[in-house]
């Protein structure tokens, strides 16, 4: 339960940073839920990961669907060659799930690194 609450939480705080602030405000987003409340690497990746992935896709294919896919086609022709807007809003997604994944991942390891103790020479 623990994890789906770490996963909202993020979900709805990239969004609502995502409002006022530039698109790397996930990784932040990301990085201070998951210093606050600690998970293992793996999983703080994961969660951290599936939360802006699926925020990233709903908010590509809602605004796809907006503009009758014509500003996802262009981009996908431009980008990939290929005339797939879904394909573009899949990739787009995934780079800010990773983007966010490292930023839990990095909180992760920054909270388990245990303080060296000071040795006497």
């Amino acid at each position: 339960m623990k994890s789906f609450a770490q996963f909202l939480l993020i979900l709805i705080l990239s969004y609502a940073a995502g409002m006022i602030l530039p698109w790397w405000s996930a990784a932040l987003v990301a990085f201070l839920i998951t210093a606050l409340y600690p998970s293992s690497p793996g999983k703080s990746f994961f969660i951290s990961f599936m939360a802006v992935f699926v925020l990233w896709l709903v908010l590509a294919f809602y605004q796809d669907i907006r503009n009758d896919h014509l500003l996802a086609n262009r981009m996908s022709i431009t980008i990939m060659k290929v005339k797939s807007a879904p394909l573009i809003g899949v990739v787009s997604a995934f780079i800010g799930g990773l983007t966010a994944g490292f930023a839990g991942l990095t909180a992760a390891y920054i909270r388990s690194k245990k303080p060296e103790k000071a040795t006497a020479r």
